[in-house]
């Protein structure tokens, strides 16, 4: 049995978010064909986590540097790295991930980037080597359903792209490196075409999960 950590990403609710709607396909597929699987749902724009603060700072620079240990941090800092540990957890069980996420402006969307911040941590997913960080986490494999109004993976506008080559990059550094992507794109600048494009898309997510 795998554990499946499924991270959404956009606050806009069902019926207006393209990328809900691809992702819920790829996870009915994925329920119907995996059924011995654990599937957990993390939706960052409801689901209230711990950010990486001045407190949460505070604390890593006295237990690296310092080499102060857990329980003599301060209350508050102890709070923090408690809650931000809770979610660098559930990423070090899981077997496989699910990102599901619109570009915006060019980038992931900021509680994306938080999320990430709060597992991309030295000691925790990654450690440092004279060649470089080494991850923890191989032997793991992700997906990225990205959702984008224009064409940005391929083609000029494609380096213009920070969002999927920087997921891909980070989650290489814990150790992550089966990395696939479905891009759900063009359905804004061709309207006429939205339908078949996100029917399109919808068919290749529900065959992504049956193989995955």
């Amino acid at each position: 049995m795998a554990q499946i950590l499924y991270i959404t990403a956009n606050p806009n609710s069902f019926e207006y978010s393209v990328g809900h709607r691809i992702g819920q396909g790829f996870l009915k597929s994925y329920r119907e064909t995996h059924k011995d699987d654990e599937i957990i749902e993390i939706d960052l724009y409801k689901e209230d986590f711990q950010t990486v603060d001045e407190d949460v700072l505070n604390a890593w620079r006295k237990m690296r540097k310092h080499n102060m240990n857990f329980a003599e941090l301060n209350l508050i800092e102890q709070e923090k790295i408690n809650a931000l540990n809770k979610f660098a957890d559930r990423v070090v069980r899981a077997d496989k991930y699910v990102f599901v996420s619109p570009m915006w402006n060019w980038g992931v969307p900021p509680r994306l980037k938080a999320f990430i911040d709060s597992f991309v941590v030295v000691g925790k997913t990654f450690y440092y080597t004279e060649k470089g960080p080494v991850g923890y986490l191989n032997n793991k494999k992700a997906i990225h359903i990205q959702i984008s109004g224009g064409i940005y993976s391929h083609g000029p506008a494609a380096i213009m792209d920070h969002s999927h080559p920087y997921l891909k990059m980070v989650l290489s550094i814990v150790g992550i490196s089966d990395l696939e992507a479905l891009y759900v794109e063009g359905h804004e600048i061709n309207p006429e075409k939205a339908e078949e494009i996100i029917s399109e898309a919808m068919t290749k997510a529900v065959n992504l999960a049956i193989g995955w």
